[in-house]
């Protein structure tokens, strides 16, 4: 089979898979204590691997110190657990796709993702522009670059500006606290943006940009360049556990029937090229940024959130997905059953 095909059917395989479990993991949120040892078994057992490397093509990355491990996990009904480097800011990078994805279609409804952006997996590099050109001119999901700048450019807005504090303010609401951009990763991001500015011309061309490239493009980059601590982005993660309602404020962030397209789509290309071996090993939905962070999702349940710096080849942290692995098997965490 074409690797392309193969990659979509077992996409949708995931997605069969999910639908059939209807997001059933309904039951009551783990006791707090086995989350806590758990947490804290994962950080010590992973905290000393030196594999991978920090993401160099963005030079402030680069920079951010490798030995940084932080884990928390965030209940749906609001417990925080905390272990390691949990209070170190981080650039949100690509989990923040998750989240503009969530504002599009809360505004625009789930048919503005479907039908402008697409929900299929590439089988290409998260920034690659082939992949919209061999396809019919829109980007394949929100998750890959072209979907994430596409997905910022449905953004309902009359101005740049306006654009960026909508996106700004629904993270905020997400994470129960006010998010602010961390200036040094968005400079070092916006000098060195050239193949992302690229993308937005081709898709621009293509009829498949609905909002001005250049400007896309620069929201996109402070969305990107957003700075989360580990319990932050839980607590973003946690909301969609609880069926888009904050777990700490009670706020509802995104209606109830969006979270099961979302997670599906971060079941399908939440990982990248990785999201097989993923949902094979951890079946959970999840988001990875270059950043060094990973939001797992476990619904009804918790979200789980690892951080740390040094990437696999796919561009995905190695310490923080093998410890949200060994928690999701310890616990039988898996959408797709516990496996045992």
């Amino acid at each position: 089979m074409n690797p392309l095909k193969q990659h979509r059917a077992w996409s949708r395989l995931a997605l069969i898979c999910l639908v059939v479990a209807g997001i059933a993991a309904t039951a009551t949120a783990q006791d707090a204590a086995t989350l806590a040892k758990l947490a804290k078994e994962a950080h010590a057992k992973f905290k000393d691997d030196a594999s991978g490397k920090n993401a160099d093509y963005i030079p402030a990355l680069a920079k951010v110190p490798s030995q940084l491990f932080g884990l928390t996990i965030v209940t749906v009904d609001g417990t925080v657990i905390n272990v390691g480097d949990v209070n170190t800011g981080f650039s949100i990078q690509s989990c923040s796709k998750v989240f503009t994805m969530a504002l599009v279609m809360q505004e625009s409804g789930a048919s503005a993702i479907l039908d402008k952006v697409n929900v299929e997996p590439t089988g290409e590099a998260f920034n690659s522009i082939r992949a919209i050109e061999e396809g019919d001119g829109r980007a394949d999901n929100p998750f890959v670059n072209p979907g994430a700048i596409a997905a910022v450019s449905l953004v309902q807005a009359k101005s740049a500006q306006e654009r960026w504090e909508k996106i700004l303010a629904c993270y905020s609401r997400f994470a129960g606290e006010k998010l602010t951009v961390l200036d040094d990763i968005y400079t070092s991001e916006a000098a060195t943006n050239f193949r992302n500015r690229g993308i937005a011309h081709v898709l621009f061309n293509s009829g498949h940009l609905y909002a001005e490239p250049l400007e896309c493009t620069d929201v996109y980059t402070k969305q990107c360049s957003v700075g989360v601590t580990c319990k932050q982005l839980a607590v973003m993660g946690g909301t969609l556990a609880n069926g888009g309602v904050n777990p700490v404020t009670q706020e509802r962030c995104v209606d109830a029937k969006h979270v099961p397209k979302i997670l599906a789509v971060m079941t399908m290309a939440g990982f990248y090229d990785g999201s097989g071996a993923w949902a094979w090993s951890a079946g959970l939905p999840a988001k990875t940024g270059v950043g060094g962070g990973i939001v797992a999702v476990v619904p009804g349940k918790m979200a789980i959130v690892g951080f740390s710096p040094p990437l696999d080849s796919f561009g995905n942290s190695v310490r923080a997905q093998k410890a949200i692995q060994y928690i999701s098997e310890n616990l039988g965490l898996s959408i797709f059953g516990p496996g045992k």
